[in-house]
């Protein structure tokens, strides 16, 4: 239970980072970048000092494999900051269900995993839910500004996705020898240096209430991280991922009641179906586990 409440309190730390990006107005998404990276450390650095982890922070044995996995992560969140900004909040976090799908394919192509026909199916399934999101908005590229707006707004958050999907992929290999401080660590600094490089590509003033909200935002994202760490110390992943979904229900709440954004049909449609075949790809995982557990002890040693 306790594994839990630290799942969806960070869940509701996170769309409550989404709300304050999109409060912040039409802001540079390398500028957005740059506050969510930098003042996400704060908390990060307070959290670290508390449990006296905070001298083994940057410690590794792999720094080149650290700024790969930031490139790749910054390349994605600033395709999501800018597709927040361009999207409604509901369809916004909706959308971001695609990276799970994505993750079973390249964990298939990429690293070899075995993915039999159950969670292929459900990965099929999910993109079916995706398109009928995404499909309503593609088709307005040719319309006003304003919808051809989110129109590219939903290919940046597919593209996002899918780059999202090789950073999970690195993820995967720096836990094998890294602690999570240091790849916490190192992929907030490396997103915030990486940020400054755009500042030559359309950085603006800010007026207080932005800032307010950028650095707010890039509070809520370091909480957010350290409550998501935490849920998974103290439970199983397979029990505990299922309540990402709550986002979607949290955002469709802050949508209505901050932006006044009413979900579509189509976004309550497909993210459901996104949604049922998340939960079954986990469930199967579990599954899966449990089956290898009892073969394990059933199994002597050779």
């Amino acid at each position: 239970m306790l594994a839990i409440g630290l799942k969806v309190m960070s869940v509701t730390v996170f769309v409550g980072m989404a709300t304050s990006i999109k409060l912040s107005g039409q802001v540079a998404a390398g500028q957005i970048v740059f506050f969510r990276s930098l003042f996400a450390v704060v908390p990060i650095l307070i959290f670290l000092a508390f449990r006296g982890e905070l001298a083994y922070a940057l410690r590794t044995n792999r720094p080149l494999a650290h700024i790969g996995r930031g490139i790749f992560g910054v390349s994605s969140m600033w395709l999501g900051f800018f597709a927040l900004t361009r999207l409604p909040l509901p369809e916004a976090i909706t959308l971001g269900y695609a990276q799970p799908l994505v993750v079973v394919v390249f964990s298939a192509l990429i690293l070899g995993e075995t993915v039999r026909v159950y969670r292929w199916s459900a990965v099929i399934i999910g993109f079916v839910g995706v398109v009928i999101i995404a499909w309503p908005k593609l088709t307005l590229f040719s319309g006003p500004a304003m919808q051809s707006e989110q129109a590219v707004g939903v290919v940046a958050t597919l593209t996002a996705a899918v780059i999202s999907g090789f950073a999970m992929l690195q993820v995967r290999q720096l836990v094998t020898t890294e602690k999570s401080a240091t790849i916490v660590m190192w992929f907030s600094l490396t997103c915030a240096v990486c940020s400054l490089a755009t500042f030559p590509f359309g950085w603006t003033p800010l007026d207080g209430w932005q800032v307010f909200w950028l650095v707010t935002a890039g509070l809520c994202g370091g909480v957010g991280q350290i409550l998501m760490t935490e849920s998974y110390r103290h439970g199983d992943m397979s029990i505990i991922a299922p309540f990402e979904y709550t986002s979607m229900i949290l955002g469709i709440v802050a949508g209505y009641f901050v932006f006044n954004d009413i979900p579509t049909i189509y976004t309550l449609v497909g993210g459901t179906i996104v949604v049922a075949a998340g939960i079954f790809i986990i469930l199967r995982e579990r599954w899966l586990g449990l089956d290898r557990g009892k073969a394990r002890k059933v199994t002597p040693p050779q």
